[in-house]
């Protein structure tokens, strides 16, 4: 009796060393995913954001700092404040920060050489740019960012009147369970990073919490890869990862669709198809190469994009309240999947993420223009 106990508890322990868990466990685990991914692959039709706000301040000039114009995402929301900025009657320009510390430290001092009214912190953190900031902040400039932090809202230490972004918790979530829900709860996940980055950090990592969850996933390997230099590393780093790994790796996530740009010729080289493992999610940010690469089933199965034309309008009219002495807008947009059965609605047939909730005259209509 006592050895058939010890043997139980052996088994017991090994189980749990492993990372299964009970049928019963994975099963509802599995469940609860399938829900979520069926929340995020809606349509968003409903305008959900504010619906008051005070008119548009007149004659400002604002400056959009952009962490590196080669990110897609950067490149989008800047069109959506330039395009909000136009229709509320200020003067846009954007300074390209080109990806490192560096440019962007360069970017900043330009910015400042203008003396806008107020200056948008294009995907990259303050805290980088710490004694900028300081300088913005006493000379009374607001400061609105763009993912320039992992959280939503108001960033008095980071010295942002807000941070525009969705919640970067819900976005891995949904990607992450994503992976879980096409393996049938089996996956083998690669993670690509880029630890440069606070926010990219912080979102690669809650999607490894999530893989971690369930029982029969594992994460395989977590990448940390800047960015930046996707086109000369991730090829030869895609056929690494196919030798160490070889089939155990079904899925791929990143923090960015800008990983997977350079992925397929290796993919190919090795034999892999298309709409075949491993397949990949990108976390953000929705590219136009992402969705044509979803739509045509190359390589790339999914993203959680940002509406980032909506965002930078949600960025004017951020600081069009901090100029007006308003507190910001509370408002945060809810977390969105494109895959190959949605691709075709909310701004898929032009490779964007633009809801058809009409938000365009929303906003028009707050700032009464």
């Amino acid at each position: 009796m006592i050895r058939t106990h010890a043997r139980r508890s052996a088994l017991a322990l090994a189980i749990a060393a492993a990372g299964f868990a009970p049928p019963a466990v994975a099963d509802e685990f599995l469940a609860a995913a399938k829900k979520k991914i069926a929340a995020a692959t809606m349509t968003k039709e409903k305008w959900d954001g504010p619906t008051s706000g005070p008119k548009a301040e007149a004659g400002k000039t604002i400056v959009f700092v952009a962490g590196d114009m080669k990110n897609g995402g950067i490149v989008g929301v800047s069109k959506g404040v330039e395009e909000a900025g136009k229709a509320i009657g200020w003067t846009v320009r954007v300074i390209d920060g080109q990806g490192t510390v560096s440019g962007r430290t360069a970017a900043l001092n330009q910015a400042l050489a203008v003396k806008p009214a107020g200056i948008v912190v294009g995907g990259f953190d303050t805290t980088e740019q710490k004694a900028a900031f300081e300088g913005a902040g006493k000379s009374g400039i607001p400061l609105v960012g763009w993912h320039s932090g992992e959280k939503p809202g108001p960033n008095p230490t980071a010295g942002l009147f807000a941070n525009v972004t969705t919640i970067t918790d819900d976005v891995a979530d949904v990607a992450a369970s994503w992976a879980v829900v096409d393996s049938g709860g089996k996956a083998g996940v690669v993670i690509f990073t880029d630890s440069q980055y606070a926010i990219a950090l912080y979102k690669a990592r809650a999607m490894e919490a999530v893989i971690k969850k369930c029982g029969g996933c594992t994460v395989l390997s977590f990448e940390d890869s800047p960015i930046s230099e996707s086109s000369t590393r991730m090829p030869q780093l895609t056929t690494s990862l196919l030798q160490r790994f070889g089939d155990k790796w079904t899925h791929s996530l990143a923090i960015n669709d800008l990983y997977f740009d350079f992925m397929g010729p290796s993919l190919t080289a090795a034999g892999k198809k298309g709409d075949g493992n491993p397949k990949a999610v990108s976390a953000g940010d929705g590219s136009e190469a992402a969705y044509q690469r979803i739509r045509s089933k190359r390589f790339q199965a999914g993203t959680v994009p940002e509406p980032l034309n909506m965002q930078g309008w949600q960025i004017v009219d951020e600081l069009n309240r901090a100029f007006a002495k308003q507190p910001w807008s509370g408002y945060v947009p809810k977390v969105h999947l494109v895959t190959a059965e949605n691709v075709g609605k909310d701004g898929g047939p032009k490779n964007v993420f633009d809801p058809d909730n009409g938000y365009r005259n929303q906003y028009k209509k707050i700032w009464a223009k």
